[in-house]
């Protein structure tokens, strides 16, 4: 009893807190509050919060945003949807850390009343259905395709037809395997001898240079890596350099950021990247959520976000020119 007490104090003390911060901007819940979860500090997430500003505004008139960085921790995810499910905030946006792990904080977010909006990682499939409204998402399978035909062509001009190709991935997320999916599907189309001989998850930027680094010791023939999203991406690229492979071994990906732009810039192992814009998703899932708070139904579950294209020096340059600030 004395335990089940505590426990009340604790969430009733979480949910003055939020309340306590939010009435810092006006009167709590005048205008909307909407809770966001932001799964890491990667810059796409930067860029998330700038098109979440764009479109919601940040104004006395305007819905009020309680957000947190949950750091791929699905106990910290846990924790904040349960005190915005228990203040009842007016809607929800979320990059949940796991597609399993992730359930049961959506799941009570829905039996709330607290609308969930997805973006960039969602539940698994058949869960979402049932206890996210809406899903803003590039899709995988096309992202993935992006890298593949890069590589491939970078393979054709290169004369390699049986190149060997290590993939680091991120595949905790469904939406990582649907990458890694249309990436080798659109490589071996056009590239039928290629072969992926190794594929390790490395989830943080450090993780993914070590597992980088193992692949190039495990299978020194490797020609190119692919790295499933930015820390990947960039892991591979900085194993590559460490090693003295630059200008040998080629690495293709997907998310831009400025150290993204400034490899590609240099390309000399970074050579072609696939992007979906956090500031362009973030618009979008500030859209689905002022639908939520004006009361307009919607029919269709997935919210497409578009998926740009980046290959060579003059797009990574290019990219830093329209990116001066840096927030991808």
């Amino acid at each position: 009893m004395k335990q089940a007490k505590r426990r009340l104090v604790a969430v009733l003390m979480a949910v003055a807190a939020v309340l306590a911060v939010t009435a810092a901007c006006g009167r709590v819940g005048e205008h909307g509050r909407i809770g966001v979860v932001y799964l890491n500090a990667e810059g796409y997430y930067a860029g998330v919060e700038r098109g979440l500003r764009s479109t919601l505004g940040h104004g006395d008139g305007d819905p009020q945003l309680v957000q947190t960085n949950i750091q791929s921790d699905p106990a910290k995810e846990s924790s904040f949807i349960n005190t915005m499910s228990s203040a009842k905030v007016d809607a929800l946006i979320v990059s949940p850390a796991s597609a399993t792990a992730s359930i049961p904080a959506l799941r009570l977010a829905k039996e709330s009343g607290v609308p969930v909006i997805c973006y960039n990682t969602c539940i698994e499939d058949a869960q979402a259905r049932k206890y996210v409204h809406s899903f803003v998402l590039g899709d995988p399978a096309e992202f993935g395709r992006v890298s593949g035909e890069q590589m491939a062509a970078y393979f054709l001009a290169a004369g390699k037809r049986a190149p060997k190709v290590g993939v680091i991935n991120c595949e905790q997320f469904e939406v990582c395997i649907q990458r890694r999916q249309g990436f080798e599907k659109a490589l071996k189309a056009k590239v039928p001898g290629a072969k992926i001989v190794a594929n390790q998850q490395g989830l943080a930027l450090d993780e993914a240079v070590e597992r980088g680094e193992q692949l190039l010791t495990a299978h020194p023939e490797i020609d190119a890596f692919y790295g499933e999203a930015g820390s990947q991406m960039l892991g591979a690229v900085k194993a590559v350099e460490a090693r003295g492979k630059a200008g040998k071994i080629a690495v293709f990906g997907g998310d831009m950021s400025v150290e993204a732009a400034k490899k590609l810039q240099d390309g000399r192992v970074l050579k072609g990247v696939a992007d979906i814009s956090g500031i362009k998703v973030g618009r979008l899932a500030g859209q689905a959520a002022r639908d939520v708070l004006a009361g307009r139904p919607t029919d269709k579950f997935v919210v497409p976000a578009p998926i740009d294209r980046y290959l060579g020096a003059k797009d990574g340059s290019r990219w830093l020119q329209e990116h001066s600030d840096g927030i991808p």
